[in-house]
């Protein structure tokens, strides 16, 4: 039986392991100016560290979350029915969002002690969910996010937010052709009671709903807002609004996130109905959307001051977002964009007799110490043959060591394209090669 890629996921080759290395690269040049620094967390953590944040009633533990068990307590699980006997340490699951294993390492290795100055983190990292393969969800999929933790201004809101916008726009979006959703989603103080008014209006329209969303109503009644049934969006623009229902404190918070937005020059549209799937976010929460690209979503994030305290740390606000690289890159397609920058230049020596290759060697040493990208043969391919691969592999230049040449202290350069030919000194082969790169 052939090897095959598990279903859903995808192998990174070429120009599109070139568009995720440049997005690395722009998330880098945008946002650590910032002052954030790059964060690696492990792909595998203890279930609790997921369970404790995203919330038990989300669809993403309750459904794509991927366990992991070790040989031997898999065979554990599967003869008593149940993983309860195990110990923490031993109920693993892989990645499926970015926040909550880094405000793990914040509390673990105490990077925000109090008084201290907020951590300001970013990341590229792959996550796993088991869902339903399709354009632009995979079960192993990547994302480049932001995490700040300890700030409660309203202005860290904000210049997320435009960091955000600013990192779209060096990929290459024209940022008139995204949407800008915001919303606040209250707090501890005001949410339990919208809560509770939503999940009131569900049960009271429960016979005209999905069964999905008559189980949302039990388990978070606000993912509601999110269903894909016409009928149930169509019910619940009806719904009490949290706008509505916002205490003082998080309503004057949202308002003071919208005036620095404003003061920005930042284009953004207030949707009340705006939730995001997972349970740790508070007040501010904001997606990014790019219509007619047919991927939905290609980013998002908001604010989740009470995770820190659900990891075991002290009270710490914390706020940020994520964007998602496959969607990020088939949305710029359809935008008509390609984010993958072309490979480097590459350089070809050839040899016109085995008794030469000895000088290949040294001289696909000098150029690759040099930088340069350089291919040679080591099949041992005539000079014809080695002409044709050279064109394969994309070469524009193709070096040829002759003993003619050799004995005179020269090498030929061959341009692909125009097919011209120069004798370029040995020793400045380098300079050489770079003055016709360039």
């Amino acid at each position: 039986m052939q090897a095959q890629r598990a279903e859903g996921t995808k192998d990174l080759i070429g120009r599109d392991m070139r568009a995720w290395q440049r997005m690395q690269e722009v998330a880098a040049a945008t946002f650590e100016p910032y002052g954030f620094d790059a964060i690696e967390t492990p792909a595998i953590e203890q279930l609790d560290v997921f369970v404790h944040g995203i919330g038990t009633s989300t669809d993403v533990v309750r459904k794509e979350m991927f366990r992991v068990f070790s040989g031997a307590n898999f065979a554990r699980v599967l003869e008593e029915g149940t993983d309860a006997k195990l110990k923490a340490k031993q109920r693993l699951a892989l990645r499926p969002e970015g926040t909550a294993g880094v405000v793990r390492a914040v509390v673990e290795n105490n990077l925000v002690p109090q008084g201290s100055t907020p951590f300001k983190a970013y990341y590229a990292e792959a996550m796993f969910r088991g869902e339903r393969p399709q354009k632009g969800r995979l079960r192993q999929f990547h994302q480049v996010g932001i995490e700040w933790l300890g700030a409660p201004d309203p202005a860290a809101d904000a210049e997320c937010i435009i960091m955000l916008m600013e990192f779209y726009k060096r990929l290459g979006f024209d940022l008139s052709k995204l949407r800008l959703l915001i919303n606040s989603m209250g707090d501890t103080a005001c949410r339990p009671a919208y809560r509770d008014a939503v999940r009131a209006f569900i049960l009271d329209h429960a016979d005209e709903m999905c069964d999905e969303c008559r189980e949302r109503a039990e388990l978070n009644p606000l993912r509601a807002f999110d269903c894909k049934n016409d009928h149930c969006r169509e019910i619940m623009k009806d719904a009490p609004l949290m706008r509505d229902n916002l205490c003082d404190d998080c309503r004057e918070h949202y308002e003071q996130v919208k005036r620095y937005l404003d003061a920005a020059g930042i284009e953004y549209i207030e949707d009340p109905t705006l939730v995001r799937g997972l349970d740790y976010y508070t007040r501010t929460v904001f997606e990014v959307e790019a219509p007619g690209a047919g991927v939905g979503s290609i980013g998002g994030g908001g604010r989740y001051d009470g995770l820190v305290e659900l990891e075991g740390g002290k009270p710490t606000p914390g706020v940020g977002f994520a964007v998602g690289f496959e969607r990020a890159m088939l949305a710029l397609e359809a935008f008509g964009v390609d984010m993958a920058a072309d490979a480097d230049p590459c350089i070809y020596v050839a040899n016109a007799g085995a008794d030469l290759r000895g000088e290949v060697f040294l001289l696909t040493h000098e150029l690759r110490a040099a930088g340069i990208r350089t291919e040679a043969d080591y099949q041992g391919r005539s000079l014809k043959s080695q002409f044709k691969q050279a064109d394969k592999v994309g070469a524009v230049l193709i070096l040829v060591v002759g003993g003619d040449e050799l004995a005179a202290g020269t090498v030929k350069v061959r341009n692909m394209q125009t097919h011209e030919e120069v004798l370029a000194p040995r020793g400045e082969i380098v300079s050489c090669v770079r003055t016709m790169l360039a």
